[in-house]
């Protein structure tokens, strides 16, 4: 009878294949991972990987919760909890969230074994940042968006920025529907391409001007929230601040925040905002509109929004720039009614810096 074969591990097996890869096709994988709480977990398999987690250009963050600035924990805004109606419930607290467990292991790869980040329950976007070092394009997403509306009101809004306003676009609708099967809807007799009477009479002129304001103070307020995430990143090419919701989005490409570096900051002297400057407005209606899918938008309203001094800053804009930038600000059916609503005639209006 034979003895029975011991069986041996290959030594040759145990070898890690994944260090055979390159530097560069390792750091193309992370760069393709974006999210900044998967990055912290493949910062603590290996000092190689915590190494070249620092040197990716695509990053994104989420932010999961908002807490007031004293870090009250009762104050403390998630998810899970009722949507805050008020404009300023967001962001009269400064953006602070939780990064969990993983970045409380991340090591320095300078050998030094420091945290590379803090050991703080709670982390700013830019602290979180500070540690990669060649970032070119960032998001970052809010839990929610920043202007409370009523239930089956739509409201959605882009703005582009550079040390200050440059472009913004309003698309809002009193209420979306869904069309019955079958069902054709009948042309209002006051829709003749004209803006109806009872818009300036029954609070819909007003109404537009609400939706206006607060876009617009939510969009400053969100620019001053990124200057030291700027300041921190010169590397930065692109950098786009959303929200879970969809429902407001700025973003700054290469030359605006080019742009943003060199000119001072003008901020609004009553709140932690960038200044509004004062624009011209364009604004276009239409009482109902049909969109794909079934959809169906009543009291549909589209605002393009142009600094009155452009020029002074970020250079002129030509018209059919500013048309592709509000015929490509929103996706799906509502790019349907954005260029639905541009046919329609349009309506000057100006506003004051504030």
């Amino acid at each position: 009878m034979h003895p029975k074969a011991r069986i041996h591990a290959d030594p040759v097996l145990e070898v890690d294949q994944f260090d055979y890869l390159p530097d560069s096709l390792v750091l193309l994988i992370l760069n393709k991972v974006e999210d900044v709480r998967s990055l912290g977990r493949c910062s603590v398999v290996s000092k190689r990987f915590c190494g070249l987690v620092s040197l990716v250009h695509d990053v994104y963050v989420k932010i999961d919760r908002v807490v007031a600035v004293d870090g009250d924990a009762e104050d403390t805004l998630n998810l899970s909890s009722p949507k805050p109606r008020n404009i300023f419930s967001h962001f009269l607290k400064l953006m602070v969230f939780t990064i969990i467990k993983p970045f409380h292991n991340m090591r320095n790869p300078n050998g030094t074994g420091r945290p590379l980040f803090a050991q703080l329950s709670q982390h700013s976007p830019a602290q979180v940042l500070r540690n990669f070092t060649h970032i070119r394009n960032l998001r970052v997403e809010l839990p929610s968006g920043d202007v409370g509306t009523e239930e089956g009101v739509l409201l959605k809004w882009r703005a582009e920025y550079g040390s200050t306003l440059q472009s913004c676009v309003i698309l809002g609708g009193t209420r979306v529907d869904r069309r019955p099967v079958g069902g054709e809807h009948e042309p209002s007799s006051e829709d003749n391409g004209s803006m109806p009477e009872s818009f300036y009479t029954n609070g819909g002129l007003k109404l537009r001007v609400v939706w206006t304001i607060s876009s617009l103070i939510a969009a400053s307020t969100r620019h001053y929230l990124l200057r030291s995430i700027i300041k921190d990143h010169p590397t930065l090419t692109s950098l786009v601040l959303t929200d879970a919701d969809g429902q407001g989005t700025l973003c700054m490409g290469a030359e605006q925040l080019k742009e943003f570096r060199e000119n001072q900051l003008s901020a609004s002297a009553c709140s932690n905002r960038t200044q509004v400057p004062a624009c011209n407005m364009k604004l276009k209606y239409a009482p109902y509109l049909e969109l794909p899918g079934g959809m169906a938008l009543q009291g549909a309203t589209l605002v393009s929004i142009k600094p009155s001094t452009e020029g002074s800053n970020g250079g002129h804009t030509s018209r059919k720039e500013t048309d592709a930038f509000v015929s490509g600000a929103f996706d799906g059916p509502f790019k349907v009614a954005v260029k639905a609503l541009m046919k329609r005639r349009t309506y000057l209006l100006e506003m004051n810096g504030f």
